[in-house]
């Protein structure tokens, strides 16, 4: 169990998810902590204190909208803990946020055979978070625990682990059962909302599954964005470790394609708004800075 401020940021890090890093970079007076105290404040809960009471209140809230944004930012602000949050010790503090976006990618790999064990090592690397389900729970090996980003389920309805997943979520299809590889695609498939869906399938295999996709009435577009066969071309092989890093690789391109397309499109922005401006500034300048850590 988590209970400090720096294997939070560590976790979540590693994880891709946002979070907020809360330090007091000033205080003065009497204060609940000391200048360089931190907590880290995510979607899911708070790691540390900064001294409880209506500051921490408030920064939690602060915290909270600026991860409801989803960017990168930085923010100062400035407390009187006694006129302003009614805290009887009365002293002065400025805190900086430091909101860290999530960064890395959902994915949820169905499947602990050969090619499921091979694979997760690879994509453990990555900034991911990894939900590997099974319904064999002697199929996990014990070195799983070894990886912060991967969590294990064991589920009899494989199926019906998709829809806890978020949208543009990462699904990877490779169970040991024909059937629940089809039945696990059917549901993703119904969802539409899937950033990447990959099954392991032969050339047989996958016309068959079309043909049920069909009589099913899954949408034909959402079956045109499968990627089957899985992985990339360029990468052959059938050994479990040579289909792990095909596809691996094309794990790694769809989410580079997608980081690159939303880095153009801030970029663009970010020049449009520049050209309103006689001169750009980047983030706090020194002044302020100096104004709000200024001690009384």
């Amino acid at each position: 169990m988590i209970s400090n401020w720096s294997s939070a940021s560590y976790k979540l890090g590693k994880q891709g998810q946002a979070y907020v890093l809360v330090t007091l970079i000033g205080v003065s007076g009497s204060t609940p902590r000391n200048s360089g105290t931190k907590m880290v404040v995510s979607k899911d809960g708070i790691f540390d204190t900064i001294g409880g009471g209506h500051l921490e209140h408030k920064a939690v809230k602060h915290a909270n909208s600026m991860l409801s944004k989803g960017d990168n930012a930085q923010h100062l602000e400035h407390f009187q803990l006694g006129s302003q949050l009614g805290q009887c010790c009365g002293g002065n503090a400025s805190v900086l946020f430091e909101c860290f976006a999530a960064t890395g990618v959902n994915i949820m790999l169905f499947g602990a055979g050969h090619v499921g064990k091979a694979l997760i090592p690879i994509l453990a690397q990555l900034p991911c978070q990894i939900t590997w389900v099974d319904s064999r729970a002697e199929q996990f090996p014990n070195t799983v625990s070894d990886y912060v980003n991967v969590e294990m389920v064991v589920s009899d309805a494989p199926e019906i682990e998709a829809a806890s997943m978020p949208e543009n979520s990462y699904f990877i299809v490779m169970t040991h059962n024909h059937q629940m590889d089809f039945d696990i695609s059917q549901a993703i498939l119904k969802r539409a909302d899937f950033h990447y869906l990959g099954l392991i399938a032969s050339e047989t295999k996958w016309r068959r599954f079309q043909q049920r996709y069909k009589h099913r009435d899954i949408d034909p577009t959402q079956v045109a964005r499968m990627n089957c066969p899985i992985g990339l071309s360029q990468v052959g092989g059938k050994l479990p470790i040579e289909v792990a890093v095909s596809v691996s690789a094309e794990i790694i391109h769809v989410y580079q394609t997608e980081q690159d397309r939303q880095a153009r499109e801030q970029n663009t922005a970010v020049t449009a708004i520049n050209k309103t401006r006689p001169v750009s500034q980047q983030g706090v300048h020194w002044r302020d800075i100096k104004q709000l850590i200024k001690t009384d």
